[in-house]
């Protein structure tokens, strides 16, 4: 793997911990829920950014990646389908508190999706070999 690339994998996981950090200062501040799933969600996608980097993947819709993902990482065997649902379960959430009108992120929707952002990024890592 090139240096270049190596470069900006290292780069995606940066932003993915840095988003998990940014959620939790967040949550402790008592600010918006929406803003919290936000970067929950968003921890979850630069590691699959990350991950696309590995094969030399990458697309411009958020959608074109988790589906690449599922594609190129669970349909083989390198991620649990575990790990798939909660991908698209936070970007469905992400979308809910981005987008649609009338509609509240829950605590008890982010105490689903903290945990499994954690351990989505560390999955990554660890399979980076980072």
């Amino acid at each position: 793997m090139t240096a270049n690339r190596m470069a900006l994998i290292e780069y995606r996981l940066t932003q993915a911990r840095d988003s998990i950090r940014e959620a939790d200062v967040l949550l402790q501040s008592d600010m918006s829920l929406r803003s919290v799933m936000n970067r929950l969600y968003y921890a979850m996608f630069y590691a699959v950014l990350a991950l696309l980097q590995e094969k030399e993947l990458g697309t411009s819709k958020h959608s074109g990646a988790i589906a690449l993902f599922d594609r190129e990482y669970v349909k083989t065997g390198s991620f649990t389908k575990e790990m798939s649902k909660a991908l698209h379960r936070a970007f469905a959430l992400r979308q809910k508190g981005d987008y649609m009108e009338e509609t509240e992120v829950t605590t008890k929707d982010i105490e689903e999706i903290r945990p499994i952002a954690e351990e989505f990024v560390t999955s990554v890592e660890k399979h980076l070999n980072t």
